[in-house]
């Protein structure tokens, strides 16, 4: 038997539980990994809160990073041994777990366990977002919410190499300092200062053709007010509470914009599209122009710690379990 944080029904950090769990042999087309990191991301919140529903009992988390320790019938692309990491599918907070073959990226030598299980599932949301939703170029002004969260730190980061001005909204002044350092120009302590009019004073009254959200409602209605005519308003995640319903009439009202909400599932469909959105990510880490913050470490059997400090918005970068 090996230790996973198990869950039987939905609520708050409470509901997580350190148990046994029976990991069988890997059947066809899966392997077993032995996993060494694991990535804390906001999503795991939602589905212990129930926002995302799970089949329950439920060992949640999303990504992590191990060691194929044993190989099933027709898998042909694996070896025992190699390390690999996964996004994306529940199961992550387990000692070890069943995958699919085909969803395992293989690690180049030069991404560490530790760093890796901090920058997978942000780095590559970072891509799709800023490479395929909106492909961020030089001379771009862009607003990234929660710019020293885990995602953020990523997205100034990338966007800043790739030739952009950055705008970035944290909520204190140790938080716009860290923006800063990691690419941000002009980070908004939003505690103190109205950022939709720091946007207008930044841009010239321009405004901005992209705007980055992973907080929503707390932040939604004032970044549509951003944006310049035929804008894009990005949210990809509800850190503060889901986006109340909206009516399409709102968005020409504004200047006629355009509102995505997007997942990285969405845009790694094919083994193909996944491994091309990894490697970007890798070529940008290994050549410098990204650095991974870890802020936290947890031991895994107190993952409920690790909801409580997230959820309070007590971290800063990314945050792993260690099993």
């Amino acid at each position: 038997m090996v230790k996973a944080i198990r869950m039987h029904s939905t609520g708050g950090s409470d509901v997580l539980h350190w148990e046994d769990v029976n990991v069988p042999d890997p059947g066809p087309g899966e392997i077993r990994i032995r996993q060494t990191a694991i990535g804390l991301n906001f999503v795991d919140t939602y589905h212990r809160s129930g926002l995302y529903p799970v089949d329950l009992p439920c060992v949640i988390g999303s990504e992590a990073v191990g060691v194929v320790e044993a190989i099933g019938p027709g898998v042909t692309d694996a070896e025992v041994g190699r390390r690999v990491a996964y996004v994306g599918i529940l199961g992550a907070y387990a000692e070890n777990r069943l995958l699919r073959a085909e969803r395992a990226i293989p690690l180049p030598d030069e991404i560490g366990d530790r760093q890796a299980a901090a920058m997978m599932l942000k780095g590559m949301t970072v891509q799709y977002l800023i490479r395929q939703i909106y492909d961020v170029k030089a001379g771009d002004t862009i607003l990234v919410h929660a710019a020293a969260g885990g995602v953020g730190l990523i997205l100034c980061q990338w966007a800043k190499h790739l030739g952009a001005t950055v705008i970035g909204t944290v909520g204190s002044d140790d938080k716009a300092a860290l923006a800063k350092a990691n690419g941000c120009d002009h980070p908004i302590v939003y505690t103190r200062e109205d950022f939709k009019k720091r946007v207008v004073e930044i841009t010239g009254g321009r405004k901005l053709p992209v705007v980055f959200d992973g907080v929503g409602k707390a932040v939604f209605d004032d970044s549509l007010d951003c944006l310049r005519p035929r804008g894009l308003m990005v949210n990809f995640g509800t850190a503060s509470g889901a986006v109340p319903p909206l009516a399409p009439i709102v968005l020409s009202q504004k200047g006629s914009l355009f509102l995505t909400r997007p997942t990285l599932a969405h845009y790694t469909i094919t083994r193909q599209e996944l491994l091309a959105c990894a490697n970007d990510l890798f070529a940008v880490v290994r050549d410098g122009h990204v650095k991974v913050e870890i802020g936290q470490e947890f031991r895994l059997r107190d993952a409920r710690a690790a909801h409580e400090a997230l959820e309070g918005r007590r971290t800063t970068g990314s945050t792993i379990l260690l099993p």
